[in-house]
Formats: C-alpha cells, structure tokens, sequence
C-alpha cells in the first residue's frame, strides 16, 4: 500500500497547482450514485470534481466547528456570568460587564477545547 510520502514524492508542479498522484474510490447504491450526480450538476461541476471537493471539506470541517463551537460556548460563558449575578438579585455595573466580556473573549477557546477533550475521553471510556 503507498505511504503519503510516496504520494508526496510523485507529486510535482503542473500547470501552476501540485499534481494529482492518488485516487481513491468507493461503491456505491445506484440510489447514492443518483444524488451524487444530481448534486455534481447542480453545481455545475464534473462528478469527480464535486467529489474531491466534498471530500475535502469534510475533512477541513473540525477547525471550521472548532470556531463555531467556540463562539456557542462563549456565549454560554457570558450568559451564565451575567445572569447568575441576576438570579441572586444583584445588579452588574457596565464596568464589571465589560470585564465579564474580556474574560470570556480571552477564554471560550481554552474552555471549548476543555469541554470537547472531556467529550472524547467519555467517548472512548
């Protein structure tokens, strides 16, 4: 079976872009062939085309969720250190509310990235 840097060796400059070296292939239901070429046609691409596309996304999408998930768990820090002082009946300043949104813009990711590894490990135990 080739390694990636065998892929990595054969693939040279053509035509201003890296050459295309590995293929990769599946079986599909005639049913999942159909929607493939309706999708590939509705973006007026070619089949294969679409495809490595799709694919790609696919495989780029975790950093692209990671910063979605980040904003979502932003905004739940915010909401959670702004309306616990309301619950108990206090009142924030615009000060200290202005210090609430520093710290959550300084820490939604470490508490993303926190919150998605206790996920994974619960996933594998």
């Amino acid at each position: 079976m080739p390694t990636l840097g065998d892929f990595q060796q054969a693939a040279r400059k053509l035509r201003g872009r890296v050459r295309r070296v590995a293929t990769l292939s599946t079986k599909l239901t005639p049913q999942e062939m159909e929607l493939m070429v309706t999708a590939s046609e509705k973006d007026e691409r070619a089949l294969g085309e679409w495809a490595r596309e799709v694919l790609l996304r696919e495989c780029r999408r975790e950093h692209a969720d990671f910063d979605l998930i980040c904003e979502v768990v932003g905004l739940q820090l915010l909401l959670m250190n702004v309306l616990a002082p309301m619950a108990r009946g206090e009142r924030i300043t615009a000060e200290q509310f202005q210090g609430i949104v520093k710290s959550v813009q300084t820490g939604k990711v470490k508490a993303a990235g926190e919150m998605l590894s206790r996920r994974h490990q619960a996933k594998e135990a």
